[in-house]
């Protein structure tokens, strides 16, 4: 390994500054949903954004500026990577593994291709399953639940869309315009992959700035930092236009622990128990939405310790 310190030149910082004074911001739609950006947070972050203080910031990350990858990038490679981060570049023979969003399913892959690697894995975005295999289901708990999630995306996956059929078109305007990377990271926020924080935030509707209760607004604008000066919003959308929405997952046999995060209170005990086929522990997280680990780091820094002592990682 070696050290590697975040420099951001000064041109850059100067640019972003000039860029965000003269955005050109719309008023909010007369019907806007009730939840997502408004006019007013948004001009609230660009405000903060050109006020903020990113050399004191780059101190703190200190990482995160990797290279971008130039094959493609499906959810079966970004296993792979990971797989070869953690045991050849990092030479850890076995470990645990945790995913969110999409890396849940990497998570998933890393667990059931990888075995002899990996002492456990612990979920709070247990197991899906490809449309074929939703539509198996017996269990009329499963069934509701997968009947749930298609009815909401449409709407809720509009974002998905755009970026697995245009996703160039869509970089273009955002890697140009600093308040509308800023607009759709906050709804949309990535983390290393497009992520919802306003609309899959376990805060109430109606005020999206009380997103900050649980994910600070400087994590909000090191997130949007980090990809205005590396230029990446692309190929963040990489895995949504490489990936087969339908790319099978072998169960898992290694041992699991499944916390299931308020975004999906309602997932079915028996699909997890289908697809972990080793589950030691099953419930449901009484706070933290779909960015668990942002949200509560805590809870789940916890549960993972937990579940290292009983696997005999930890001592008690």
């Amino acid at each position: 390994m070696r050290s590697f310190r975040v420099s951001v030149p000064d041109d850059v910082i100067a640019d972003l500054r000039e860029r965000l004074s003269r955005s050109r911001l719309l008023p909010d739609s007369p019907r806007r949903p009730e939840t997502g950006m408004n006019a007013a947070y948004l001009r609230d972050l660009v405000d903060s954004w050109r006020a903020f203080d990113w050399r004191a910031r780059a101190e703190w990350p200190g990482f995160a500026f990797s290279a971008a990858y130039d094959g493609t990038m499906t959810e079966t490679v970004m296993a792979r990577l990971m797989h070869s981060l953690m045991t050849e570049e990092l030479g850890y023979e076995r470990y645990l593994t945790y995913g969110e969003d999409i890396s849940a399913n990497v998570s998933d892959l890393i667990a059931a291709t990888y075995p002899d690697h990996v002492h456990g894995i612990l979920a709070t975005h247990a197991h899906f399953g490809t449309d074929e295999e939703r539509a198996g289901v017996e269990d009329p708990a499963a069934r509701a639940f997968f009947d749930r999630l298609s009815a909401s995306g449409g709407p809720d996956g509009a974002y998905g869309h755009i970026q697995g059929t245009r996703p160039d078109t869509l970089a273009a305007g955002l890697n140009d315009s600093p308040a509308g990377l800023l607009a759709w990271l906050v709804e949309k926020l990535v983390e290393k992959l497009v992520e919802k924080l306003v609309e899959w935030r376990d805060t109430p509707t109606g005020q999206p700035e009380m997103l900050e209760r649980r994910i600070s607004r400087d994590r909000i604008l090191t997130e949007a930092m980090i990809y205005w000066s590396t230029q990446s919003i692309a190929t963040s959308f990489r895995r949504y236009f490489d990936s087969e929405d339908d790319e099978r997952i072998p169960p898992v046999e290694v041992p699991a622990a499944v916390a299931i995060q308020r975004h999906e209170h309602d997932y079915p005990e028996s699909v997890a128990r289908s697809f972990y086929r080793d589950l030691r522990s099953f419930d449901r997280m009484p706070e933290g939405g779909h960015f668990a680990v942002a949200e509560v780091p805590q809870a789940i820094a916890t549960r993972m310790r937990d579940f290292a002592r009983e696997l005999g990682l930890l001592s008690a």
